[in-house]
């Protein structure tokens, strides 16, 4: 039987909506919300494609300065970064937990799965369940040793161990051009830090963190590929499982690192701001999880890349004034060079997919030319 053309085009679309929401929610999506979504007028798209990308560039600035004020601040003097991690973990299993309660007792008025320790899905998540353990430690360790500026700039390594790991682990090959775009990234950063050292506020400790969570970072991305099948594809106990589990690994180096003494002898611990920050963490540990899918879902992967690096400029200037900083013109060069080159690889890895969609066969004349 003959196929409308009219109608295979409208099945593609519909298809890619479907497994979006299934990462989201891990249940299948309905037809109905996408012919809806199509019959709205462009004002309004625009309107919701504004505030979506607005809540995200919030959510992720305001985690990172909140993350830096518990970590490194003058006012609040403690450190105890394993314990602060440790909580962020617990408040984010807590409050899916009580989501996926929530949704079971009014079904109709939330929309969330059900969300319960599935040991043999525990081991089959313990792989990614340990770099996630990593990313986050290292993240924290990063903040409290590097300043939210250089923070920036030495997150856009994650594009260079992307590029590593693709091909050590998945065999995956690299365009010249997009390889042009990690040199550009790599010399920037390299400025970067030769001029830091020289004003003496970086050290090797955290340059160190930096490296290892730009590695971790990208070590998650693949493993979680890895694991959604799983969870059915479900965002949401992926971040349930992930910080459950971390929970339970925190427990020895918190007692063993000797964190519950400098909390006792912490002269905030009894003040409701101190818990009311530590928490609104936990809070933000899920809100990133979800706006960051949202965000995806409402533009694409590489409008979220292209928005990620804008945020990242604006997280920069903001953390520079908010800190009453004075940068060099190099300082700033070099910024602009690691943002540029990271603008840059997502231009050019985005053109690659198109052409690959509208010559999905290209000759091997071509391939080998381009790739190294």
């Amino acid at each position: 039987m003959r196929r409308d053309p009219e109608t295979c085009k409208l099945r593609a679309p519909l298809k890619r909506s479907r497994i979006l929401h299934m990462a989201l929610m891990g249940t299948p999506g309905l037809y109905s919300e996408l012919e809806a979504s199509q019959e709205k007028p462009f004002l309004l798209r625009a309107l919701q494609i504004a505030l979506v990308v607005s809540l995200y560039w919030v959510t992720s600035i305001s985690m990172v300065f909140l993350n830096k004020y518990l970590l490194d601040s003058s006012s609040l003097q403690l450190d105890a970064p394993i314990f602060v991690t440790f909580y962020q973990c617990l408040v984010t299993t807590l409050l899916c937990k009580g989501l996926s309660t929530l949704a079971v007792c009014f079904p109709g008025a939330l929309d969330f799965p059900t969300l319960y320790l599935d040991l043999r899905v525990a081991r089959s998540v313990l792989p990614l369940s340990v770099v996630f353990i990593s990313m986050i430690t290292f993240n924290n360790l990063c903040l409290k040793y590097v300043g939210v500026a250089f923070y920036n700039v030495g997150r856009s390594l994650t594009t260079i161990f992307n590029v590593l790991l693709s091909y050590l682990l998945l065999k995956q090959t690299t365009s010249f051009y997009a390889l042009l775009t990690c040199g550009i990234i790599i010399g920037g950063f390299w400025f970067d830090v030769d001029h830091e050292g020289v004003e003496g506020s970086l050290s090797l400790t955290g340059i160190l963190f930096v490296v290892l969570t730009s590695l971790s970072i990208s070590l998650n991305a693949v493993y979680t590929k890895k694991v959604l099948p799983a969870l059915d594809g479900s965002i949401w106990r992926l971040t349930f499982y992930n910080n459950a589990i971390s929970c339970v690994f925190f427990l020895p180096p918190l007692l063993l690192l000797g964190e519950l003494r400098t909390l006792r002898l912490f002269v905030q611990l009894g003040r409701a701001h101190f818990w009311g920050m530590m928490t609104l963490r936990g809070l933000f540990g899920l809100a990133i999880s979800y706006v960051t899918a949202l965000q995806i879902k409402f533009t694409s992967p590489l409008t979220h890349n292209v928005s990620g690096t804008a945020k990242a400029c604006a997280q920069t200037v903001l953390a520079v004034l908010y800190y009453e900083e004075t940068k060099s013109f190099l300082w700033w060069a070099s910024n602009l060079m690691v943002l540029g080159g990271s603008s840059a690889y997502t231009w050019v890895r985005g053109w690659e997919m198109k052409k690959v969609q509208e010559d999905p066969n290209p000759k091997e004349d071509e391939k080998s030319s381009m790739r190294v």
